[in-house]
């Protein structure tokens, strides 16, 4: 049972997450049927597997929600702001419901009860009775109806053809149709005497009619039905809804929940079949030899169609949910799944496997012997392989993160009186699931300073000549080895001036410093400066940008800002794809040992003696700087007569990292420096070698924006570039 309830609690969370993302999209178009049944759909789910172990007070609040809900799909209750907003509540609540199960509620139970009581009461406002009250549905276009002969549009056809010993079994048709009034008007009765024989072969105590009805009822089809139940056996009784929609009972199907229902209870279901219509056609399936059925091996759709008593537009439905439904059970059932410490158990003894892999290699290549180094070479590439599928296994999207934020967005500008778009891109791009983990709340912070500071109010932008909504947008991608994750708007942009004069205010920058464009907007990170005029609930206390930054570094990211003013902000976050192992290049400088990651690796080459004492080199007529590890890292001994350089790319900008020798490609386990080494810049981390040593791994980005910073500032002083 704790295991059925453990993943209870984590369905009930993914179906949360859709339940959220729905409403949202559902205040956006409220006219989408598909959205309706997709949210109904989600809350049945929740309330049916509540029920199932046995948790009272998430299937009981989960009912009431399904009522409401039931009564919007049915247009009896209108789609509102007020609505909207009331779901999303109990979605919420939901939340703590599930979690205060699972005992890591943030909230006491006197509080969880006193706000399930209040939002019950609100629900009430929207059951039966109230008066919030829906426009009628229009009419679709282009729906198929079904041919209605005289009847009206509430009308049922009803083809009924009396057996020839009805009279005898003491049972009168006429009495039947005077009971069918009871359940609705006849607009219209027609009197079938195909059946009727010649006068000299009568029998008077025979029954030889039949009757086509256009009965008018609000009735459903099994009531029509029970009151032919006496005479069902010894009749033929075809019940159509003539002037209904197809359409009506297609969106009934679509939806059910995903039970495995064959195709004769979907209809049942529906209502566009009885059961007892059912097992007359399942009677004639498994009786090949009677006359009256189908040929041996026809589908029970095929018969039901062709005794007219289902259309074929609501069998291909059916046969489609089937479908539908065996389809999501085949791919559920190739899924498991798996506690996130068991992987990482599995990634950190892959890591393990990886150094035991490479001392293998080393050892087999220090001998120089052929077979043990062919043995190593066919071991080191299932270690790859190896070590890819389970880096594999712990990579999931992005989108889920990204979709979090519809409902922040939303939120906030209710609060700011802002309308503001959010466009999602890339969100199928997938990294490290910890690395997701970890950036949540730092794209929360970017996200919540684009809708405060970023966007202007509906007026403002007006006045600019900008349109009344704003847009920020979410984008996701893959490049150089790295994922890049922008958050931009299209708001005032960073004002250059108010971000330098507060820098200077606090300090934090000499009042004669001339500084670039990137290098003024690097201040919003530094702790505690902020440009806002007012505090607001989102933002403005100058506490979040810096944890940004810290968040991201300590995620061996970076995080640069590309603003202009009156057309917007982009922020750009670059972050590594995994945290556990890498494909790396060693280099080699005053003995020691370096890794880069193979992904920045560009080319090498060799550097001429003539350029030894440059900070920058000549790539085939591109000037680009040079790196020297012995300098930045102040390592003892001589510079060798030849050195290389290794061409190294991150974020568009290119350099070149001067070390004493190469060594080759290699797979490396990333380990964490200890917190002593915290503000060590150019590293980014150590991994094991083969033979034992301890190698230090680059930092790509800090090395090239060291490299970068003396240009920069020499270009900020136009003086010194003269002088």
């Amino acid at each position: 049972m704790d295991e059925l309830k453990q993943v209870f609690l984590q369905e009930s969370n993914e179906q949360l997450d859709a339940l959220e993302a729905l409403l949202l999209e559902l205040e956006a178009r409220p006219d989408d049927e598909t959205t309706l049944n997709g949210i109904f759909r989600a809350a049945h789910t929740i309330k049916g597997a509540a029920g199932m172990v046995e948790c009272a007070a998430v299937e009981s609040f989960a009912h009431v929600v399904e009522n409401v809900l039931d009564r919007l799909r049915n247009h009896e209750i209108a789609v509102s702001t007020e609505l909207a907003a009331l779901m999303l509540a109990c979605t919420d609540q939901l939340r703590v419901l599930v979690a205060d199960e699972a005992g890591v509620a943030d909230l006491a139970a006197e509080e969880i009860q006193t706000r399930t009581a209040g939002l019950l009461a609100r629900l009430r406002e929207f059951g039966p009775g109230g008066q919030v009250a829906a426009s009628p549905k229009p009419a679709e276009p282009g729906v198929q109806r079904i041919p209605a002969g005289h009847a009206g549009h509430t009308c049922w056809h009803i083809s009924v053809r009396f057996g020839p010993e009805v009279l005898r079994q003491g049972m009168d048709p006429e009495n039947f149709l005077r009971f069918l009034e009871t359940v609705g008007n006849i607009r219209h009765i027609e009197t079938l005497a195909d059946g009727m024989p010649a006068a000299a072969e009568m029998d008077p105590e025979l029954c030889y009619l039949g009757f086509e009805i256009a009965l008018e009822s609000a009735a459903d089809k099994q009531a029509i039905e029970d009151v032919f139940a006496f005479v069902r056996d010894e009749c033929r009784l075809a019940i159509l809804p003539p002037d209904s929609k197809v359409g009506d009972y297609l969106e009934l199907i679509d939806s059910l929940p995903e039970d495995s229902l064959r195709l004769g209870e979907i209809l049942v279901r529906v209502g566009a079949l009885t059961a007892d219509e059912l097992a007359e056609g399942l009677r004639a399936q498994a009786a090949p030899a009677s006359p009256d059925s189908a040929p041996e091996g026809t589908p029970i759709g095929e018969i039901l169609v062709a005794r007219q008593v289902v259309q074929p537009e609501l069998v291909a439905a059916a046969v489609a949910k089937q479908t539908q439904v065996s389809e999501k059970k085949a791919h559920d059932a190739k899924l498991i799944r798996v506690p996130a410490d068991k992987l990482d158990h599995l990634i950190n003894l892959v890591g393990e496997l990886v150094i035991a892999g490479a001392a293998t290699s080393l050892l087999a290549h220090t001998r120089r012997d052929g077979e043990l180094i062919e043995s190593s070479s066919l071991l080191t590439r299932l270690v790859e392989e190896i070590r890819d599928a389970s880096l594999q296994l712990r990579t999931v999207q992005i989108g889920e993160t990204f979709n979090r934020f519809q409902r922040l967005v939303r939120d906030a500008c209710k609060d700011l009186g802002k309308d503001v778009e959010l466009v999602i891109s890339g969100g199928e791009t997938e990294l490290d699931k910890s690395i997701v983990e970890k950036i949540g709340d730092p794209l929360m912070h970017l996200v919540r300073n684009s809708l405060d500071h970023g966007i202007e109010a509906p007026a403002v932008r007006e006045a600019a000549g900008k349109s009344r909504r704003g847009s920020l947008s979410l984008n996701a991608y893959h490049d150089a080895g790295s994922i890049v994750i922008e958050v931009a708007d299209d708001g005032a942009g960073l004002n250059r001036e108010r971000i330098l004069a507060k820098a200077v205010e606090r300090g934090l920058v000499d009042p004669d410093a001339h500084l670039s464009d990137r290098e003024v907007y690097d201040l919003i990170f530094a702790p505690g400066l902020s440009t806002a005029e007012q505090v607001t609930n989102l933002s403005g206390r100058g506490v979040g940008m810096d944890v940004v930054r810290r968040n991201l570094q300590a995620l061996r990211g970076t995080i640069n800002v590309d603003s202009h003013p009156g057309q917007g902000t982009r922020l750009t976050l670059r972050l590594p794809l995994t945290l556990a192992i890498i494909d790396g290049f060693l280099v080699v400088s005053a003995n020691r040992s370096y890794v880069i990651p193979l992904d920045a690796v560009v080319e090498c080459i060799e550097r001429p003696v003539a350029e030894h004492d440059r900070n920058y080199f000549n790539l085939r007529g591109q000037v680009l700087p040079a790196v020297c590890l012995r300098e930045s890292f102040k390592l003892p001994g001589e510079r060798p007569a030849r050195e290389s350089v290794v061409v190294v790319q991150y974020a568009g900008q290119r350099a070149g990292i001067v070390v004493d020798r190469l060594a080759g490609e290699l797979q490396a386990v990333i380990k964490p420096l200890g917190a002593i080494f915290r503000h060590l810049q150019g590293i980014g981390g150590s991994t094991i070698l083969g033979s034992g040593e301890v190698a230090l791994i680059l930092d790509i980005s800090a090395l090239i924006k060291i490299s970068g910073q003396a240009e920069q500032r020499l270009l900020a002083r136009p003086e010194q570039r003269s002088a």
